[in-house]
């Protein structure tokens, strides 16, 4: 069964948050013109935004971080997307010699030794590239919804993230069942991963499929406590990269 028959439904008030959020995108890409970007993780979620701002025709830049773990299913949407949408996603890469040096020292399974060195190898393969996909950027645009976990239960439209920047989030009130109802409606292109109960997907060696009941972010780093399940990009005063993986 694939992820389109399992969850997709249609509920009332979708098409009132679609057009919210059209709205809020829109409003976005004129507010900070030529300053704006979509960080996308490529998942379900993201597409939705990449095939709005392609059907909407909106001046909003679409980059992704490739952290050199992804999956080959997930890396390989960046030319479906060009080809679907004649848009072009811009990768921004970990500093090589940082990773080497970080393996170097802590092995290739250091995420599953502490949250500690878990949470370096986010800063080097996620925080640091962020912070280059975002200098000289005023707006970003997220997937972020309320339902997806406890700690993101009160995610608003819009809001500042700790360098100033303003940070868009315009499915924060879409359910899972919206998300699919959009993708299947509109024929958006997506992650076959999510067909195998991996509603979540990030890292290849950090993701894992979930069981009937468990949580939406169950298959995230699933060997730690639920409270420690980000990895830095959207909790503020997170530092941008950690010591454990910075050369000496």
């Amino acid at each position: 069964m694939s992820a389109v028959d399992l969850y997709a439904r249609a509920t009332t008030g979708f098409d009132e948050r679609v057009a919210h959020a059209v709205a809020v995108l829109q409003s976005a890409a004129t507010e900070h013109a030529g300053r704006i970007v979509q960080a996308t993780s490529l998942g379900a979620e993201d597409m939705v935004i990449t095939d709005l701002i392609a059907r909407h025709q909106l001046g909003i830049d679409i980059a992704t971080l490739q952290t050199g773990q992804l999956h080959e299913q997930t890396l390989a949407l960046l030319p479906r997307i060009h080809e679907r949408y004649g848009l072009e996603v811009r990768a921004f890469e970990p500093v090589a010699e940082a990773v080497v040096h970080f393996v170097r020292q802590n092995g290739e399974r250091a995420m599953y030794e502490s949250i500690e060195l878990r949470k370096a190898c986010c800063a080097l393969r996620k925080l640091e590239p962020l912070a280059r996909m975002l200098d000289g950027r005023s707006a970003w645009v997220t997937g972020l919804r309320r339902e997806q976990s406890d700690t993101r239960a009160e995610v608003p439209f819009s809001e500042p993230d700790d360098k100033g920047r303003t940070k868009f989030n315009p499915l924060a009130d879409w359910s899972w069942a919206d998300v699919w109802h959009y993708i299947a409606t509109n024929d958006v292109p997506y992650n076959p991963l999510h067909d195998e109960f991996m509603p979540s997907i990030g890292c290849a060696p950090c993701t894992r499929a979930i069981a009937v009941g468990e949580p939406f972010r169950a298959g995230r780093w699933w060997w730690e406590d639920e409270k420690a399940k980000e990895c830095g990009l959207h909790v503020k005063d997170e530092p941008a990269v950690s010591m454990l993986g910075a050369p000496r």
